[in-house]
């Protein structure tokens, strides 16, 4: 059905929150709070919803999870390893689309017991364009502070106490819950300015870069140091040491150098003022971060000349793009950010070449340290490492990992110490060897500890010649490999006009796939329950894309906040799914796959069937194809071994399925199928 945004087309006209609705979900008959959009449980007020979660969760729990020094128990904490995320069906949020933390709880009643993890994009203070990815420092975003909570529970009046509740209130309701971890900063975060020495520099000049040396680190904490003594110390009770050595030591810590520095962490704008004056001064001298890059080459920077890649802010400063020397297809420059200088550079980085086996290890240690303490502050079950595709080592990926091959695999293992379960959902889209990253990505991933990697199914029409191949690749990397790739719908990064001809139909096929996959793990991106057909792009403001950063101006300015989409007919094919998924949960969840008809990698066929290979009790069905109705499909039968007697056609993603409650014909070779529509899906009960 072609479902077009009109202005009669409206969120009122969803159905309203009865109290039957309630009571259903109150009761435990539902998961969740069936048949209404997020948008509409978000507009509920905060003591409605805390009524909604005493009712359901009971008081004990719910005072636990209100109190923030307290933590609720994860609902996977007894497990001995990570293994069990690599089966789950996650969840991303963009907080910054939904406003505030508190709102997170809200969105997670719209979903079912299935989708149990919930993966939070980064939540830390942004630098340059507001990027969540360019964190600025390790305060958490006061952006996300709620108002309506704090009015409430008064005792929650900082965004760390917030966080916390809402995690506790995620556990108590059986979900997971994950940060990023990121191997960049902005270029000028605070984290950046406290520890210089835990980046690459060089400096610049107009259009040249005149110095890149290995340890020009050195010169730039003797600048800051001087910075620091000539504007005085940011806070009274912190003196400004007069040496600059002893302001970088550990007897002066990383707390006293930020208060010296930028001063409170209440103060954000005294901060943010601060850290202004020490960019300029620093600009005066022609220092800054070297820029983060993507893909082979990596390395060999140049100042681009084009007049297009010059920007002059509001006081006057020229800024200038890189580029690569000798870029290869996917090489990129990332000019607000900056990586952490993980390894020591060979001769003095004249030819910017990096020393693998010279890890810088204080570096690595300071990376672990500080998302332990974020998983520990808060009880986080799983991170996504971003960018798990960087693989710089020119020679490929080698045969042993040891501490300090990748930084993503380094956090994972360090916080097993103290967390087992603790597990690594990789952004990695397998592509070719040496493409994204030197060497073999897949080899890569098994190397770094990847538990679970997003994949790019998401950037691929459904039953698409490249979606069928790719599929068909993902499930046997899953057979065979230490790691899965996820079935993914959609992320944050890929709802953005750019991409609206990947989501013009099969939406729910995607979702039917994703759910019922139930060894394999799927990833679902906010919005996409009830995203719009844009058959043409709709306003910045439908996508969550362009909430990931803030820009007032420009193709990819955003003006207020994030619009839901009004697809009325997929959320309800969705709900259907949901609903039908809860009554079989336990017959197909985290249960080996049987493939009966695998993806076809030549797309020759657009029709997969599995069912469950221990013990097959459901048979589901997909038509992944746009074209034509499929008669006389049939499904083969070879693989049950004589199994089975019959098979009972009971859900159809089409409500209009005149043979639902029928059985199948069948033959000792295949079941013949009913007439199968594009995009349609099917289960059948075996008997």
């Amino acid at each position: 059905m072609n479902v077009l945004v009109t202005a009669a087309n409206r969120t009122e006209q969803w159905p309203s929150l009865s109290s039957g609705i309630i009571h259903d979900y109150v009761s435990g008959k539902h998961s969740f709070l069936t048949a209404i959009v997020p948008e509409a449980i978000l507009a509920l007020d905060a003591k409605s919803i805390f009524e909604i979660l005493q009712q359901r969760l009971g008081d004990d729990t719910i005072n636990q999870a209100f109190d923030w020094q307290t933590s609720v128990a994860s609902p996977i904490e007894h497990k001995k390893d990570s293994s069990w995320i690599k089966s789950v069906n996650m969840v991303g949020v963009n907080v910054r689309t939904i406003g505030h933390f508190w709102n997170v709880v809200k969105y997670a009643l719209s979903l079912s017991k299935a989708q149990s993890a919930i993966h939070l994009l980064p939540i830390w203070e942004p630098g340059v364009v507001s990027s969540l990815y360019g964190m600025a420092s390790w305060h958490i975003n006061t952006a996300f502070f709620s108002q309506e909570l704090a009015e409430l529970f008064p005792d929650l009046d900082t965004v760390e106490k917030q966080l916390k509740v809402v995690v506790n209130l995620l556990h108590a309701l059986g979900k997971t819950v994950g940060m990023d971890v990121i191997p960049h900063t902005d270029r000028y975060a605070e984290i950046v300015l406290a520890n210089p020495h835990f980046f690459e520099w060089l400096r610049r000049k107009d259009l040249d870069i005149i110095d890149h040396k290995a340890d020009l680190h050195i010169e730039v904490m003797q600048a800051i140091h001087s910075f620091v003594k000539q504007n005085g110390s940011a806070s009274s009770a912190i003196d400004v040491p007069g040496d600059w050595q002893y302001f970088y030591s550990p007897q002066f810590t990383e707390d006293k150098r930020l208060m010296t520095l930028f001063g409170d962490k209440a103060d954000l704008e005294g901060r943010n003022h601060r850290r202004e004056m020490l960019v300029d001064y620093l600009f005066h001298l022609g220092l800054e971060p070297v820029p983060a890059t993507m893909a082979p080459p990596y390395r060999g920077l140049a100042v681009d000349p084009d007049p297009a890649a010059k920007t002059i802010d509001y006081m006057g400063r020229v800024w200038r793009d890189y580029k690569i020397t000798q870029p290869e297809p996917m090489s990129r420059v990332f000019g607000p950010l900056t990586r952490y200088k993980l390894y020591e550079r060979k001769n003095d980085n004249a030819d910017w070449e990096i020393d693998f086996e010279s890890p810088r290890t204080f570096v690595w240690e300071y990376i672990c340290t500080q998302y332990g303490k974020m998983a520990e502050a808060y009880n986080l079950d799983f991170m996504r490492g971003d960018m798990s595709h960087i693989q710089m080592r020119p020679a490929g990926v080698p045969l042993h990992a040891d501490l300090y091959y990748d930084i993503h695999r380094a956090v994972k293992l360090s916080i097993q110490q103290e967390r087992p379960f603790f597990a690594y959902f990789g952004e990695s889209f397998l592509t070719a060897p040496n493409y994204m990253g030197y060497g073999d990505e897949i080899e890569h991933l098994e190397l770094s500890a990847a538990d679970v990697t997003l994949g790019d199914l998401q950037s691929m029409v459904v039953g698409s010649d490249a979606f069928m191949q790719n599929f068909s690749r993902y499930v046997g990397i899953h057979q065979t490999r230490q790691f899965s790739p996820c079935f993914t719908m959609m992320t944050a990064d890929k709802d953005d006009p750019r991409f609206d001809k990947f989501y013009l139909h099969g939406n729910s096929t995607r979702f039917f796939v994703g759910t019922f996959l139930g060894d394999m793990p799927s990833y679902m991106g906010l919005g996409f329950e009830c995203r719009d057909r844009h058959l043409i792009p709709a306003p910045n403001e439908h996508y969550t894309k362009l909430y990931v950063f803030q820009i007032e101006e420009g193709p990819k300015a955003t003006q207020g906040p994030y619009i839901w989409g009004k697809n009325s007919a997929l959320y309800q094919q969705l709900n259907r799914i949901k609903h039908f998924a809860e009554e079989i949960a336990g017959d197909f969840q985290d249960l080996t796959s049987l493939w009966l008809l695998r993806p076809d990698p030549t797309a020759g066929s657009p029709v997969i069937a599995w069912t469950q290979a221990a013990t097959p009790k459901w048979l589901f069905i997909a038509h992944l194809g746009t074209e034509p109705i499929l008669t006389n499909a049939k499904v083969p039968l070879k693989l049950l071994n004589g199994k089975i007697r019959s098979a009972k056609l009971v859900f159809s993603t089409r409500e209009d399925n005149t043979h639902l409650f029928q059985d199948l014909a069948r033959s000792q070779h295949w079941l013949t199928l009913p007439p199968l529509y594009p995009g349609e899906a099917l289960c059948c009960q075996l008997s």
